[in-house]
């Protein structure tokens, strides 16, 4: 999969990925956003790991945020099943020296519509510390809507967190359009 969207792109990863990522996800800042899963420090090895189980995948749903061809981040989706299979959930990440740019807005925008048009989904949501209001401020650009705070939900870093729930409907509030995006399926 490849989704080019003027200043960054979404990509399937590729075997060479792993140093860059390591660089980009090695960083308690990045860490402290994210699930317990994604470890910190963040490794070259770490990263081969996530790049292997990625391209193993059955249904391939995590991808490379790129900028200049080169993995930034990652976002993907955890596709639901049984009665939630209508459902995913979305999560992203973006290296430091990157936020700020419209960059992780651009991924999220692009990877939505890409969502909605590959897989049998009605709704797509994320679940973001309460804290991050870089990326809640993301998702409220790109049409996701808040639904609900979580409270005393999550325990990141020692500490017990509120989560806010945000949730994008198939044709409504449609995610924001770069000017301009190509899509191919070529790896």
């Amino acid at each position: 999969m490849r989704l080019d969207l003027e200043t960054c792109g979404v990509r399937s990863f590729r075997g060479t990925d792993a140093a860059d990522l390591a660089l980009h996800a090695n960083n308690r800042k990045v860490w402290l956003q994210l699930r317990d899963r994604f470890p910190h420090p963040y490794s070259v090895d770490d990263a081969r790991g996530f790049i292997a189980f990625a391209r193993g995948a059955t249904l391939e749903s995590e991808f490379a945020i790129t900028v200049d061809d080169l993995p930034v981040g990652a976002i993907g989706a955890i596709l639901r099943d049984d009665v939630e299979r209508c459902s995913a959930e979305v999560g992203y990440w973006l290296g430091e020296p990157h936020w700020g740019r419209g960059i992780a807005t651009r991924a999220l925008a692009g990877f939505t519509r890409f969502a909605f048009d590959t897989w049998d989904l009605e709704r797509l949501y994320a679940v973001p510390l309460a804290s991050n209001t870089a990326s809640c401020r993301v998702l409220e650009k790109v049409g996701y809507q808040l639904e609900g705070r979580m409270r005393r939900s999550a325990v990141k870093d020692g500490t017990v967190r509120d989560q806010l729930l945000y949730a994008i409907l198939r044709g409504v509030g449609t995610a924001a359009k770069p000017a301009t995006m190509t899509s191919s399926r070529a790896s």
